[in-house]
Order: C-alpha cells, then sequence, then structure tokens
C-alpha cells in the first residue's frame, strides 16, 4: 500500500519513506527535498504553483481533486496527480466529435491544503506515491499543467500577430529565442489556443447575434437559404458558414471545379474570410458559399467542409484549388478522398517572388519558372527544366523550392492532364478568381458588414453573368453565323467565351500535319505535330461510335475538344462534334432543367439559440 502521510488535529506527524519489495509502484522519484509535507503558502494560488511545480520535476501533471467550503470559504483544497481515479463509462449511443484518450490508472499521489487560523496554508497530507511511469526529462514540456502562455508571451504574440505573422512563426520565433520548444513553456498547439481564444474574446456577442439575425432573416426571404455555426466546449461561436439559394444551384450546375481560398482576412477580429469560388460557363466567377474562420488548424477545415458537403446535399467537387497547407490537405483528404487537391499557381507565382524575389526580376529565372507552372510540357521537359533552375541559379540547398518540387503533381500540369480543371490552371484565370475578395478585405468592417459586401459581390457576378447569358442567347458570333459544319454548331451551343476558345484550337487545327500509323478495324491511330514544333501527339479514333481521344488530353482537363481531334475529324469528314465532347456546364443550356429544390436544408440553428441562451442574451 502507498504511503500516507497525514497530519490530525493534535499536529502529530507520521511518516513512512520505503516501499516494500510487493511495490506495485514503479518509477518512483522521492527525496527528503522533494518533500511538500508540512509546507507553508500565503495562498491557494500558490499552493497550486507549488505542486505544479513540484509535479514539473517529477514528471506527472497535476488537476484540482477537490475543494471544501465553510460558511462560502474555501478552508482545504486537494490537488491530486492527474491520473487519478478511474473514466467513468459513458452512454455507447452519445456521439463523440473526438476519441480521446484514456488517461487515469487510478493513482492516488496527492497533496492537501488546508486554510490555517492565521491565513496561511499549510500542507496537511502528502502522498508521493504514483502508480505509472513518469514522463522522462524531454517529455516533461507536454505536461498540461506545465504549460502556460505567460504574460510577456502573450504580449508579443499579440504584437507578431497583428503584424501579421502567422501563429507557426510566431511560435518559431519564441522558440528560437529561448533555444528550443523544450523551454518555451508552451506548446504550439497552446500557442493557437491563445489566439483564437484571443479572438473570440474580440468576437462581441452583439456582432455575432446580429450576424445570426441576419442569416436568420435571409433564410425568411430565401427559403433555400442555408447556414450554420461551430461553437466551442466553452459554448462559445468559432466558425460560420453560410450559403443562398443561387448559390446552391450553381453548384449542382458548375461545381465540379472550387477553389478555395483563406488569404483574406476581415481586419476588426482577424478572422479568416474563405470563399468557395467556382467557374460559370461564361468563365467568370461564381461564389458558392462562404465563411468565416478563427484558425486554420485541421479540425477546423474538417468542420469547414463537412458542412459544406451538407449545404450541397452531398455533392463532392472533382478538383478543388487551394493554397499550400498541412492541415487543409489533411481536411481535404479526409472529408473529399475522391476530390483531386490542386495548388493554386496565381499563389505559387505569389509565393515565389516573396521566397525567390533576388531572382524573380531575373528575365532567365522568370523564364525558366512560368515555363514549368503554365506550359504543357513532358516529363523528361519538366525534370531538364528543373535541374537547370537548380544549377544555373545555385538553388540546390533552397528549402522552398525543394518542397514545390516534391509537391510538383499537385500543380504541375504534366501531373493533371486527366483531371477537369475548368481552365483554372492558366494564369489569367488563376488570378481572376483570387482577386474576387482583395477589395473587401482591405477593409475594416464588422461581420455583418462584411457579409453585406459579399452579397454585393455575388449581386455583382450575377448580374453579369444574367447579361452575358442574353447576349449569347440573341444571336451567335458572326464567324460562326458565316461558318458551316462543326464551327456553326460550337456558335449554336457554346456561349460566347467558350466558343471564342474552341475556334481558337478549331483554327489552330489547320496548321496541324497528321498521319496515320495505326488501323485494326474502325479503330484508327494517328500522329501529329504543329507546325514548328518537334513535339508528336497521338489521336485514336473510332468511326463506329465516334469516339476519339487525344494525348493531350485536354477535353479531360478543359471540357472542349483539342486542336489534334479537330483536325482529324475534319479530314474524316466529321461535321459535328459529337454529342458526347459537348459538355453541358460550357453551354448555353448549362442551367437548363436545374430547379430550386423546393425542401430547404436544414440549419443547424440550434446552436446559435444555444450560444445566446447560454449569454443571456
Amino acid at each position: 500500500m502507498p504511503t500516507l502521510i497525514d497530519i490530525e488535529d493534535d499536529g502529530e506527524h507520521s511518516m513512512g519513506t520505503a516501499l516494500g519489495k510487493d511495490s506495485m509502484f514503479v518509477n518512483c522519484q522521492t527525496s527528503n527535498d522533494d518533500d511538500l509535507y508540512g509546507v507553508i503558502v500565503n495562498s491557494e494560488e500558490e499552493a497550486y504553483n507549488l505542486y505544479c511545480e513540484y509535479g514539473a520535476r517529477m514528471g506527472f501533471s497535476v488537476r484540482i481533486m477537490q475543494r471544501r467550503k465553510t460558511n462560502n470559504v474555501v478552508k482545504q483544497v486537494n490537488y491530486c496527480c492527474s491520473k487519478e481515479g478511474f473514466k467513468l463509462d459513458s452512454d455507447p449511443s452519445e456521439v463523440k466529435k473526438a476519441d480521446r484518450l484514456d488517461i487515469r490508472t487510478g493513482c492516488t499521489a496527492k497533496i492537501r491544503f488546508g486554510l490555517q487560523d492565521n491565513n496561511l496554508w499549510k500542507a496537511t497530507l502528502f502522498v508521493p506515491e504514483h502508480n505509472h511511469k513518469l514522463a522522462e526529462l524531454e517529455e516533461r514540456q507536454f505536461l498540461r499543467s506545465n504549460r502556460k502562455v505567460s504574460n510577456a508571451h502573450q504580449g508579443v504574440i499579440r504584437s507578431m500577430k497583428t503584424a501579421g505573422m502567422s501563429t507557426i512563426n510566431t511560435y518559431s520565433y519564441l522558440a528560437e529565442e529561448v533555444g528550443g520548444s523544450q523551454n518555451v513553456g508552451f506548446t504550439k498547439t497552446d500557442c493557437y489556443n491563445f489566439v483564437s481564444r484571443d479572438r473570440m474574446i474580440m468576437l462581441e456577442a452583439g456582432d455575432a447575434q446580429s450576424l445570426i439575425n441576419l442569416f436568420k432573416r435571409k433564410q425568411i426571404e430565401d427559403p433555400m437559404f442555408f447556414y450554420t455555426v461551430q461553437v466551442d466546449q466553452e459554448n462559445r461561436m468559432t466558425n460560420f458558414f453560410w450559403r443562398d439559394g443561387k448559390s446552391k444551384i450553381d453548384f449542382e450546375c458548375f461545381g465540379d471545379v472550387v477553389v478555395f481560398d483563406t488569404t483574406y482576412r476581415t481586419n476588426k477580429y482577424n478572422m479568416i474570410c474563405a470563399p468557395f469560388v467556382g467557374v460559370n460557363h461564361h468563365w467568370k466567377n461564381v461564389l458558392f458559399g462562404c465563411a468565416f474562420l478563427l484558425d486554420e488548424t485541421t479540425a477546423s477545415f474538417i468542420w469547414l467542409f463537412e458542412t459544406f458537403l451538407e449545404a450541397m446535399e452531398g455533392k463532392k467537387p472533382k478538383t478543388i484549388f487551394t493554397d499550400r497547407c498541412q492541415a487543409m490537405a489533411n481536411a481535404i483528404e479526409k472529408v473529399f478522398p475522391e476530390t483531386r487537391h490542386r495548388l493554386c499557381l496565381w499563389h505559387i507565382s505569389k509565393n515565389a517572388v516573396q521566397n525567390l524575389n533576388w531572382l524573380y526580376r531575373n528575365s532567365d529565372f522568370g523564364e525558366l519558372f512560368k515555363k514549368l507552372l503554365f506550359r504543357r510540357v513532358t516529363e523528361d521537359e519538366f525534370e531538364s527544366t528543373w535541374d537547370e533552375i537548380i544549377q544555373k541559379f545555385d538553388l540546390a540547398g533552397n528549402t522552398w523550392l525543394q518542397t514545390l518540387y516534391n509537391l510538383r503533381e499537385k500543380w504541375c500540369a504534366l501531373f493533371s492532364k486527366d483531371t477537369f480543371s475548368a481552365g483554372i490552371l492558366s494564369t489569367q484565370r488563376s488570378e481572376s478568381t483570387n482577386n474576387v475578395f482583395t477589395l473587401m478585405s482591405t477593409k475594416t468592417l464588422s461581420l455583418t458588414e462584411f457579409v453585406h459586401h459579399y452579397d454585393k459581390q455575388a449581386e455583382q457576378m450575377r448580374s453579369s453573368e444574367l447579361e452575358e447569358t442574353f447576349r449569347c442567347n440573341n444571336g451567335i458570333p458572326t464567324r460562326a453565323a458565316k461558318s458551316s459544319g462543326i464551327k456553326k454548331q460550337a456558335g449554336m451551343v457554346y456561349t460566347r467565351k467558350i466558343y471564342n476558345l474552341f475556334e481558337f484550337e478549331f483554327i489552330a487545327s489547320l496548321a496541324v500535319k497528321m498521319e496515320e500509323v495505326g488501323s485494326d478495324g474502325t479503330l484508327q491511330t494517328f500522329e501529329l505535330n504543329e507546325e514548328g514544333h518537334k513535339r508528336v501527339y497521338i489521336v485514336q479514333f473510332n468511326s463506329s461510335n465516334l469516339t476519339i481521344s487525344c494525348s493531350c488530353q485536354m477535353y479531360e482537363s478543359m471540357g472542349w475538344l483539342c486542336r489534334h481531334a479537330l483536325r482529324v475529324l475534319n479530314v474524316k469528314n466529321i461535321t459535328q462534334i459529337p454529342t458526347q465532347y459537348i459538355l453541358k456546364r460550357w453551354t448555353k443550356d448549362a442551367k437548363k432543367g436545374v430547379e430550386a429544390n423546393s425542401v430547404p436544408v436544414q440549419v443547424n440553428g440550434d446552436i446559435a439559440k444555444e450560444y445566446f441562451n447560454a449569454k443571456g442574451l
């Protein structure tokens, strides 16, 4: 049995110090210097800090076990090892957000402080033995009771966050200043939690309530309006998501490709504004919804993506473009396992300027780097160009470039030819998509003001789409009207913008040379190359069902036939685009047949109600 040190009312002190040979306790480290029996401190806070310091030296974490009051005055307080007792069995039908570790071992180590007549606190009970392995020296930095963000550190973190530094870089700076993370006094997670709590304190209940009231009014006006709010364990609002009914319809038509961006901030609370943006049939931006996030953790992104999935009734995008963020990548892999995750070239170009600014002004470097980003290269060309960049500019030890190379399958067009991207990979398309909220993010706005600006942006986009749709339905391009066959058909079915892109390929096909290299019944194989270029493309055409494929895979990635396929069709006297190669999302009838669901998606308004009830609002 463990040694029990107790002080009775008469003040007698009896103590046993040795454990028998049959003792169950392991890694027990005690000495006279660590005997806290009889210690006197000035306050309850000092008593707690003393036992926490002792726990840090020994290798265990501390929690408050019991506080006893007499006439509403605390007379006795018990602190124990965090592994004291055993976890109660929970209701198996209860849904848990996380499967936490059960760390309880029934440890009996504890200390009791009693309030004396002189208002000092005295240790009247001390059990030093533990029934579990204590933390090693290098592990003690992770003990919960040994971790605290000091007032000095809080000031530094606030200053660095105000200056725009990320949380991870702020923590790295603090760790470097004190000789390593083990000396900081708190973990990276504690730093993130502090930043989140600090923001939540700033997030006034009045503003949050105004936002929820605004969402409720919108839902009355638009039964398909969807919103939800996430609260933490202390019932404080942390993250928001909303989308209107038109966004739901737009996602049904154009939700195959999504750009998700977290580079925008609302200055008042420094919350992350995260819009979901797509591309419509006019090759213009369209909004699928928006979120306010307090942090960029995997948990927040998982909540958001699951919420987005619920808002879109389970429909997942084929491709999602994001900035490089491991937490985001983790969440995408969990929530959208079948969705192709791509890195946005606009962000890569922007980050290249920041990380390689001394080189980006060099025209030779810029040309080579843009070749890898935006041009269609072969695998051999990619590797040779990359090696040329590394060797010519002495970048073998550059960690940013090495990380970019390791992620090449997520950004280089070479590795995404089979993935539909709706043209997001092009320079102009990427920059246009990522500039949607730049102006808004420079303003100091409350949450409700930001939503109003979001609505204005959405209205402008929809007005532009409506005008362009009117133009398309009012006629066809003149060049198409004067043509016949495939070109005229394209002018009839495609929107004006997509027709122009298709026509560019059609005209370019006239300069493509072709040679039949194989035939197997109705299946024919051709080799083609463009005038002035050495690269050879392989096209296979089946005359029985009019299926055609090209090694450049433009149809797979863009959604319209390439110049090589068009050349073969033209030579084979095919005067119409095979219907299977007219992608509806690029046609004038892209929205035809898509009607609003009369049954709105259930929103999680109860969370907001619980929050305001708890706050007495």
